[in-house]
């Protein structure tokens, strides 16, 4: 009886694979989309800047004259106490949340939304920016940082400045247990064997397989979600490709 594959076991969620959210300090999160910010700007102040255990960049704590909060990934150089501001019409200066149709060509950005108000989905992994490529009437483009170019509702908001955490992957890991307590810090599982490698027993890929013995690996598109793997449903294969 052969075992159950990985993805089979996450999809069971045990605690091996569950993120342990009781060490994440604080959710992310944007002020309100409300009139004020449509129509006008907001002020506020940086009152904190944390580590969050759940994020690869550290987390600024803003406080706005509103009474409104916000929990954002900081900005590449900004300090506690530093004024920020929220609106259509602020300055693109650091830190600072505007729409992108307020936001110069050529500007760098983070935290970009995708929905406007949907509170900033993109670009928020530590030393990474997106830069305003073209701003038009009805759309704006943006180059992201896996150099893609991709088109947004200029509504959409973003954060003036680069993420903060620069030089996180430079630094070596140098131990496996370091490296470890990382993944299993954010409920990831590590390390990640590949499949021709395993038993065969374990995985149907495994058992010394090469490419060089024939064994099909075309899958029913009928078998439950964590049992399609490799060729799914695939008209046939080999050197012939597809027609």
């Amino acid at each position: 009886m052969p075992k159950r594959m990985r993805q089979q076991r996450r999809g069971k969620g045990t605690a091996v694979f569950r993120a342990p959210s009781f060490k994440f300090k604080y959710q992310a999160r944007y002020k309100m989309f409300d009139d004020a910010e449509r129509n006008n700007v907001i002020e506020g102040v940086v009152e904190n800047i944390v580590n969050d255990t759940a994020r690869s960049a550290p987390i600024m704590l803003i406080r706005y004259k509103t009474g409104d909060y916000a929990t954002l990934p900081a900005a590449y150089g900004i300090k506690v106490g530093d004024a920020v501001a929220a609106g259509v019409k602020a300055i693109p200066k650091l830190g600072n949340v505007l729409p992108l149709k307020s936001i110069p060509t050529g500007t760098n950005i983070y935290n970009l939304e995708i929905a406007p108000g949907d509170g900033g989905k993109i670009v928020k992994a530590a030393g990474t920016f997106a830069k305003i490529v073209s701003n038009e009437r009805g759309s704006v483009v943006v180059r992201l940082p896996s150099k893609e170019f991709k088109t947004f509702n200029p509504d959409c908001r973003a954060t003036i400045g680069t993420t903060a955490g620069f030089g996180r992957t430079e630094k070596p890991i140098v131990k496996a247990g370091k490296h470890w307590h990382m993944m299993r810090a954010r409920g990831r599982y590590w390390p990640m064997t590949a499949c021709v490698v395993m038993n065969r027993v374990t995985h149907p890929f495994g058992g010394k397989r090469r490419s060089t013995q024939k064994k099909l690996k075309t899958i029913s598109r009928r078998m439950p979600r964590g049992a399609r793997y490799g060729s799914i449903a695939a008209r046939r294969t080999g050197r012939g490709g597809k027609r």
